[in-house]
């Protein structure tokens, strides 16, 4: 079937965006195309004021409206202690655990060479002016345990040793409510390696 062309658009562009697949955009564009006008409007101008207003902070590279995310600007935060990740998505992650309160460095990424990732294209020269012009204690490293993870991070450690400030890695290993059956033998061995001690 040939589709009108304003909604063919539509579909392509929707495609575009990351897990949507040409099936679901097709559906998307078919839900907005039975929307209200009002509707549609103001999910275009939420879209306009979204690329407009929304900046990235000079600390820690996260989003904000401001020079300064409100993480870098609260009093409330422990300034000591920063949580290096690999993006925005992440910071979103560990703030909905409600558990940390420290400071976060988005890094943009990992280093992938055959991605074109090296450490000039990450935020890491900026990660290491910050360790060294702050009072920092911790640096916790929350990258993804994959091989562009690890590597990353054994990079940062080798970088940050000088610093002679302490460098944790977030904890691996079973997710709550996983049988132990069931679990991979690398899922198995980090959760071995990773046990804590019960007081």
């Amino acid at each position: 079937m040939i589709l009108p062309e304003p909604l063919e658009i539509l579909i392509e562009e929707l495609n575009k965006l990351p897990s949507i697949g040409r099936k679901t955009a097709q559906r998307l564009a078919l839900h907005l195309l039975k929307s209200q006008k009002e509707d549609i409007s103001n999910l275009v101008n939420s879209l306009i004021s979204m690329r407009d207003n929304i900046k990235i902070c000079s600390k820690c590279f996260n989003v904000s409206v401001d020079d300064e995310c409100e993480i870098c600007k609260s009093p409330k935060r422990d300034n000591s202690v920063i949580c290096v990740v690999e993006e925005v998505s992440d910071v979103i992650a560990i703030e909905k655990t409600n558990e940390f309160n420290g400071l976060y460095h988005v890094l943009g990424g990992v280093l992938s060479p055959l991605s074109g990732k090296d450490a000039a294209s990450l935020k890491i020269d900026e990660l290491v002016k910050r360790v060294s012009n702050s009072n920092i204690k911790e640096i916790i490293l929350a990258l993804n345990p994959d091989t562009e993870g690890e590597s990353t991070a054994l990079y940062l450690a080798k970088i940050l040793k000088r610093f002679n400030i302490k460098i944790t890695r977030i904890a691996r290993g079973l997710p709550i409510g996983g049988d132990i059956e069931f679990a991979d033998e690398a899922t198995i061995g980090r959760a071995v390696l990773g046990r804590i001690i019960l007081e």
